[in-house]
């Protein structure tokens, strides 16, 4: 690995870096995007049958808001109910998606830093490539038709393994980034959907 790493050049060492910036990304995004911290299937429905006679106190909305993303969206209607309990449906809503815009905020975090490595990967290896071509015909000297076959193989060498990793980077930064955008994607509906439904049942519960 380390005589490819020679072979390719100077231009290499952002596309390493750029990989291990992405790795990194990837396992923080599997880690955080956890069903279990975001969106544990079975909450809503826990809710649902907490507040059927009444509104929980702090202490259960303290303990609710702490247990996953969604039950940080949850609380916050329900902390606006203690706090006003004549507050309108629209101002209940109005409440927890703003706690939702905080939420997907959260949920996005460095999804474009990803992106942007998959973006620019390929464009880092393109440069090493230009490197590589430069290299290949700095070595002719003027007027011969000839040149050094030690120089000419460095600098084919720099320009193809610079393309290759480049793309190395950059497809399995893309594939991650699709999934990790579609997976946030799904989770957001969740939310939107459980909080409306939690606005209904606590307007039902009110009349």
């Amino acid at each position: 690995m380390f005589s490819i790493i020679q072979a390719a050049g100077w231009p290499i060492w952002p596309l390493i870096a750029s990989s291990i910036l992405a790795l990194a990304l990837v396992i923080e995004r599997f880690v955080s995007l956890k069903t279990s911290k975001i969106a544990p299937p079975t909450l809503l429905g826990e809710v649902l049958a907490l507040t059927r006679q009444t509104v929980p106190g702090p202490d259960v909305v303290n303990q609710l808001e702490s247990n996953s993303a969604l039950g940080e969206v949850l609380a916050s209607g329900l902390r606006a109910l203690n706090a006003n309990p004549r507050c309108s449906e629209d101002e209940l809503r109005s409440c927890m998606e703003g706690t939702g815009r905080r939420v997907a905020h959260r949920l996005e975090r460095y999804l474009n830093a990803l992106a942007t490595i998959a973006s620019a990967a390929p464009l880092m290896g393109l440069f090493g490539t230009v490197v590589g071509m430069i290299e290949i015909f700095g070595s002719q000297p003027a007027g011969t038709t000839g040149g050094n076959p030690a120089e000419l193989a460095h600098g084919i060498s720099v320009a193809l393994y610079n393309t290759a990793f480049g793309l190395i980077v950059a497809i399995p930064s893309l594939i991650f980034w699709r999934y990790f955008r579609g997976r946030v994607d799904e989770y957001l509906l969740t939310l939107e959907l459980s909080s409306e439904h939690l606005a209904r049942h606590l307007n039902n519960l009110r009349k």
